[in-house]
């Protein structure tokens, strides 16, 4: 089975940040946001009902800012060489009802989390599942397993974003996934090639800031590297100076 279809969706000021600034989360962040770029309500319904996606994917550091102490975890018992392999509880990936995913790459083990099933109706059906790698510490996994939180095990030193892609569509059917993670992650999905379309909703304000995460904070162009271009699928004026637009890449 072929990877899954990448659509990045994000709200974004018109020079493309996501933050005010470098030290705010981006799924909590600073009240000035919402006066400039509006209320955030229904943006994940919408999602769910313009895309159809099997998953929604973050980084960690959409629920952590960097530098930020994780509470310890006990050690794992025993041999934990079983716990690098992909844990998928049947009861969770193949339950009575639908099963949808919040998928997040989290390689350092830095989350501890509120929520596996996520609660309200624009939710229902979705589960945590969390990407990592074979340098994941051995007490988050065990941790993970205690908490009956599913995982996907790609790459060595960090999470392999093509080998997690394949995993996702091979075991978990995962046909389209929506990114509405920050800058690093999209960026990242963006300099593997696996990104196919880019949906923004620009609000009409002006935030700067050269450490301030933006759309792609991706690593700069190589001397021989096109920038990736795109072919226009729509453009829609929206209230208040809101301006959607939806592009495909051209491979």
């Amino acid at each position: 089975m072929s990877r899954p279809k990448v659509i990045v969706y994000q709200t974004a000021s018109v020079d493309g940040r996501l933050t005010l600034a470098p030290n705010t989360l981006l799924l909590y962040g600073d009240p000035r946001w919402e006066a400039v770029a509006g209320s955030s309500e229904g943006v994940y319904h919408r999602i769910l009902q313009a895309e159809h996606p099997q998953t929604i994917l973050e980084g960690s550091g959409s629920f952590m800012l960097e530098g930020t102490p994780s509470e310890p975890l006990p050690a794992a018992a025993g041999d934990s060489a079983a716990l690098y392999e992909d844990y998928l509880p049947e009861e969770i990936v193949h339950p009575d009802g639908p099963r949808f995913w919040m998928t997040v790459v989290d390689s350092r083990g830095r989350v501890r989390w509120m929520y596996k099933e996520f609660p309200g109706e624009d939710w229902l059906g979705f589960y945590l599942l969390v990407l990592v790698s074979r340098r994941t510490p051995p007490e988050y996994l065990a941790y993970l397993h205690r908490e009956r939180i599913p995982y996907l095990v790609a790459g060595t030193e960090r999470v392999n974003l093509p080998a997690a892609l394949d995993k996702l569509a091979a075991k978990l059917d995962v046909r389209t996934l929506v990114s509405t993670a920050g800058g690093k992650l999209n960026g990242a999905l963006l300099r593997a090639g696996l990104v196919d379309e880019v949906n923004l909703d620009f609000f009409p304000a002006l935030i700067g800031g050269a450490d301030t995460p933006s759309l792609f904070d991706a690593p700069a162009l190589g001397p021989e590297e096109q920038p990736t271009r795109l072919e226009r699928l729509s453009c829609e004026p929206l209230p208040d100076g809101h301006v959607r637009l939806r592009y495909r890449i051209i491979r």
